[in-house]
């Protein structure tokens, strides 16, 4: 991973996980069963730079959900808020 690159992956905005189980943001800010798909979506509107890898989180190894790598040169709690704030609208 280079330098500036932050892993996102799926479960992050799940609103039927617990924070303990992989999500990120307030359940308020989670959406039902987001896919590796939405968080293109609202990285690609955002104009962000990312890649899609078939990776799975540690966590989840048996859900093969993926992740993107975006370039933000921020904090990785900022991005997550941001994409999360852009995909509020699937709710």
């Amino acid at each position: 991973m280079a330098q500036g690159e932050r892993i996102l992956y799926p479960c992050y905005f799940n609103a039927a996980y617990s924070r303990a189980e992989g999500r990120r943001v307030p359940r308020g800010l989670a959406v039902k069963a987001p896919a590796l798909t939405d968080l293109e979506r609202v990285a690609r509107k955002l104009g962000l730079t990312f890649r899609a890898e078939e990776h799975h989180h540690p966590q989840h190894w048996i859900r093969h959900e993926g992740r993107i790598v975006v370039e933000w040169p921020g904090s990785k709690e900022a991005l997550i808020k941001k994409i999360a704030l852009k995909l509020e609208v699937k709710r």
